[in-house]
């Protein structure tokens, strides 16, 4: 008998796994995501983080187990990196990409396509950039691109790979407004990410090794011995906030100022 009061899921995973050749990049995963939730992934470097996402994706092939995505591809954005000069491609064009999947490769853009675009490009402040080659901006100004490109698919699920880690205070501000902004409109989001104070604001956090330590609600997942399990005791304690030890990458202390 269902619950009609519970939340309807968005996404669902089984005894999910995924292998690069011999390699187990992550297994065992059992996962239910409400619709309209957030949900957080977080664990040491190579715990299968980003193999998660693309599983989700459906951009790579499952090992094992089922997974389960309602309304269709989930809109996925993956860290910016180096981008190869010769590709000849404005920043308008990198996001209007996105809505290929509504319109298909050969179809004209229709008026609606247009508004969801310069919306998209409007809400991470890049209108300015639209003309300019998408592999001379920065790095920054680059992952804000790909964000406005996840945005303009309109798709009822968003996965995010650690998409603000390294960036600038202003990048790092306008992509956590815009993943508040998709949560009010009801749309369903998993980002990975290595910072304690983003994942304390999610509906639930996903602690991930490999094979997932544990999952529930920040306060059931982020405790201390759970993130030794997952990260080895390599962890700092400052004052009351728990600053993990993980030399790949930078964090911000719970503490930080804005």
């Amino acid at each position: 008998m269902t619950d009609e009061s519970l939340p309807p899921i968005a996404i669902r995973a089984s005894g999910l796994e995924v292998r690069y050749g011999d390699k187990v990049a992550v297994s065992g995963v059992d996962l239910e995501v409400a619709k309209g939730s957030l949900l957080s992934v977080i664990g040491p470097n190579g715990a299968g983080k980003s193999a998660l996402l693309s599983a989700l994706a459906g951009t790579v092939e499952v090992a094992a187990g089922e997974v389960m995505v309602e309304g269709g591809a989930p809109a996925l954005v993956l860290q910016a990196t180096h981008v190869d000069p010769s590709l000849q491609i404005t920043v308008r064009d990198a996001v209007a990409l996105a809505r290929y999947p509504h319109r298909g490769i050969f179809r004209r853009m229709r008026a609606k396509d247009r508004e969801v675009i310069d919306e998209s490009i409007e809400r991470m402040k890049i209108t300015h950039l639209a003309g300019s080659q998408f592999h001379q901006i920065s790095g920054g100004e680059r992952q804000r691109v790909l964000v406005a490109q996840g945005l303009a698919q309109e798709s009822s699920v968003l996965l995010l790979d650690e998409p603000i880690s390294g960036l600038d205070i202003v990048s790092q501000a306008l992509i956590l407004d815009a993943i508040n902004e998709e949560l009010d409109r009801g749309r369903t989001l998993v980002v990975t990410t290595h910072d304690l104070e983003d994942a304390r604001r999610s509906s639930q956090v996903l602690l991930l090794c490999t094979e997932p330590c544990c999952v529930g609600t920040p306060d059931f997942v982020l405790t201390d011995a759970h993130l030794r399990m997952a990260f080895g005791g390599h962890h700092l304690r400052i004052s009351q906030n728990l600053t993990l030890d993980d030399p790949d990458h930078i964090h911000r202390s719970v503490s930080s100022p804005n």
